[in-house]
């Protein structure tokens, strides 16, 4: 039972499994991917999105605009909960600092944008998640100052480093795991992936990107979130179920609003095992 907490479904519709979003789902379910949360990554995606879920029971979705993303129009705070209720999501995002690309979205831009998610996500008490790269002071104190821990949410694709992903867990923040951990360049992030809590992980595979060893070079999709597991439980030194289990019952514990969503089978046994 595993869960790719972060896709982009409406992007990978046409790179797998000849454009057949639903093969690529049945791919995905045979290799036990029980769920799955579709990112979004401007709110003009909304409709499409919510489309997926309708025709999916194990699709969830959130609502938000990407840093590097220019919209014709800025979302205020009442925009973006206007979506997120409207489309019934489960997580604000994704949004968040990215220094790498500055140049495409002024950081002036890119700041004020992700405080107006965050506020939306709390006043409408949501997990938010955040896409950061290069950018960890501004990150943190963005998320010091206008986020709850008791509602919290996660670093998704995380690339950062251990003192920033225990400052995040501290502000009540989970950290994801991609398959960036199976590269051969990333042994800080599988250094990582030992020595933070298991309860505050997750597993995602970004798709339609970063797919990993040793499907590199391919469009990513969300079977392979598999491979971030066993890397993961390689790692640790403990089972790719326990890995499974646990990341499971941390997606629920996060994401409140995805467990209706979860199959009787599914939720049965992580009540089973105490997880939820």
């Amino acid at each position: 039972m595993f869960i790719d907490s972060h896709c982009h479904l409406d992007r990978l519709s046409d790179k797998t499994h000849g454009g057949d979003l639903s093969q690529t789902l049945a791919a995905a379910r045979e290799a036990n991917v029980s769920q799955f949360l579709a990112v979004a990554v401007n709110l003009d995606d909304m409709p499409r999105l919510a489309g997926i879920a309708r025709e999916h029971d194990d699709v969830v979705i959130s609502a938000g605009l990407h840093p590097l993303h220019t919209p014709a129009v800025e979302p205020d705070v009442d925009a973006i909960k206007e979506a997120a209720e409207r489309f019934e999501v489960v997580a604000i995002g994704e949004t968040g600092l990215d220094y790498h690309y500055a140049e495409s979205v002024p950081v002036a831009v890119q700041q004020e944008r992700f405080k107006r998610h965050l506020i939306a996500a709390t006043e409408l008490e949501l997990p938010v998640i955040v896409h950061t790269r290069e950018a960890q002071a501004d990150t943190l104190a963005l998320l010091r100052a206008h986020t709850l821990p008791e509602i919290g949410g996660v670093l998704h694709c995380f690339t950062e480093d251990l003192a920033m992903a225990r400052e995040a867990v501290r502000l009540g923040f989970y950290i994801s795991l991609s398959g960036i951990i199976t590269f051969a360049s990333a042994a800080l992030l599988r250094e990582l992936a030992r020595v933070i809590p298991l309860d505050r992980l997750l597993i995602e595979t970004d798709s339609p990107y970063l797919a990993p060893v040793p499907h590199r070079g391919k469009p990513n999709e969300p079977a392979f979130v598999v491979e971030v597991a066993e890397c993961i439980a390689r790692e640790r030194g403990i089972s790719v179920d326990e890995v499974a289990m646990q990341t499971s019952a941390n997606f629920y514990r996060l994401f409140r609003g995805a467990a209706p969503a979860a199959s009787a089978e599914v939720r049965r046994s992580l009540s089973d095992a105490g997880l939820i």
